[in-house]
């Protein structure tokens, strides 16, 4: 499942603006040179081929598309209600087995505001509703005939949730897990089954006799393998204590979703390299868990050494807001370096993102944003979005309104 469109992808240059690669020192007046969608070059100068489309960058800055660590784009959409939402399979406490990919409407105008912040690429996962949630699909923001053609990989993560969602939703119903003992159990004991299923499947292969396939079972021990991230949903200290225990029962990679008692154990988890998907923070404290909510909580976090990535959580902050988090955490102190890794070079690594997305490299998808100005600076927007070499956004500023370049105009006949 990583198809890719294939438009016609004419050769592009982007000349003349202020170039931050991120992952490499920035070039005033640089050059990034696209081919059949991919990154070839980027510089201060070079050979530019003479067939290539020329977009003129002069005065404006150019930095790589950004990546949404955790989001629900396509599968919570937007002004539809309950019938766009598909979020949390909450019928069962673990649901490793379902996708976040099937229930994706490309046509979700979160999509459309994605482009207009500059996210270029967002890790879809289902939601916190249960122990257990299934698994996340990353993406492109745009440019396939079917979501299918958008995907970067399917091979990403599996949403996990502790705390006082999955304790909430299933206490209600009367039924496990209605406490954090519960929630933790249902986990070890969904891994411990994974474990037994990994050893007979091998048992069985080795003996070549049959063997009936579990589709959740499978998932987890594709975890257990190491080829699948455990995203962690938790807030508090103590549950994020708890997720460090049973990553170290079962030896997968962890990431921490939210995060917002990080900073209360930052040493802890900088000592573990366990990376944390901070935010959603522009929200109010309306549940327990977020009573310590605070974006400088963002800055202690990256003090204390511990690799971070900003996310809106969106819907519940609209995705064009993810450069403004990052812009407010620079106020209360976060290095701009950090800032803008946070949003592009770190999110794609969590995930083995980084060949594809993340910066302005050579070999990397040319997946490129102009911006009127400092991306940090409030009032700066993105004016000009490249995805694969293709445009796909545009601001118009004699109407003040941004024009995508809907699928019908980009596969017509």
């Amino acid at each position: 499942m990583t198809s890719t469109p294939r438009p016609t992808r004419p050769v592009v240059a982007v000349t003349g603006g202020f170039v931050v690669p991120v992952s490499a020192p920035p070039i005033d007046g640089g050059v990034v040179l696209i081919e059949d969608g991919r990154i070839v070059a980027v510089g201060a100068d070079g050979p530019i081929p003479p067939d290539a489309e020329s977009v003129d960058a002069t005065g404006r800055w150019v930095l790589p598309g950004f990546v949404e660590g955790h989001g629900h784009v396509g599968i919570s959409e937007e002004g539809v209600g309950v019938e766009g939402n598909d979020v949390n399979e909450m019928t069962g406490p673990n649901m490793a087995a379902v996708r976040a990919i099937d229930a994706i409407d490309i046509d979700d105008e979160g999509f459309r505001d994605a482009l207009s912040g500059g996210v270029t690429a967002i890790v879809v996962k289902p939601g916190s509703g249960n122990p257990i949630g299934g698994q996340s699909v990353a993406i492109k923001s745009w440019g396939g005939r079917t979501i299918d053609e958008q995907v970067i990989s399917d091979v990403v993560s599996v949403k996990s949730a502790l705390g006082e969602n999955p304790k909430r939703v299933y206490g209600d119903k009367k039924q496990l897990p209605s406490t954090r003992l519960g929630v933790a159990l249902v986990i070890r004991e969904a891994f411990t089954r994974a474990q037994d299923y990994r050893a007979a499947r091998a048992s069985a292969a080795a003996k070549d006799e049959p063997f009936a396939v579990d589709l959740g079972l499978e998932v987890l021990a594709r975890v257990l393998d190491g080829e699948l991230v455990w995203d962690q949903h938790t807030h508090r200290h103590d549950d994020i204590a708890t997720a460090l225990r049973l990553a170290d029962e079962f030896g997968y990679r962890l990431v921490v979703n939210h995060g917002t008692e990080a900073h209360k154990i930052a040493d802890v988890l900088a000592e573990r390299d366990v990376p944390v998907i901070f935010g959603p923070m522009l929200t109010s404290r309306s549940k327990v868990e977020l009573r310590d909510r605070a974006i400088v909580n963002l800055v202690t976090i990256a003090a204390a050494g511990v690799r971070v990535a900003i996310t809106t959580d969106h819907p519940v902050v609209p995705i064009n807001f993810l450069v403004h988090q990052a812009a407010l955490a620079v106020k209360e102190g976060l290095p701009r370096q950090t800032a803008l890794e946070a949003l592009t070079v770190n999110p794609a690594s969590f995930f083995g993102l980084e060949g594809r997305v993340g910066a302005l490299a050579p070999g990397l998808d040319g997946d490129v944003v102009i911006w009127s100005g400092d991306p940090l600076d409030m009032t700066s927007r993105a004016e000009h979005v490249l995805i694969d070499g293709v445009t796909v956004y545009r601001w118009d500023a004699a109407s003040r309104t941004g024009r995508v370049v809907e699928r019908a105009e980009r596969f017509r006949a």
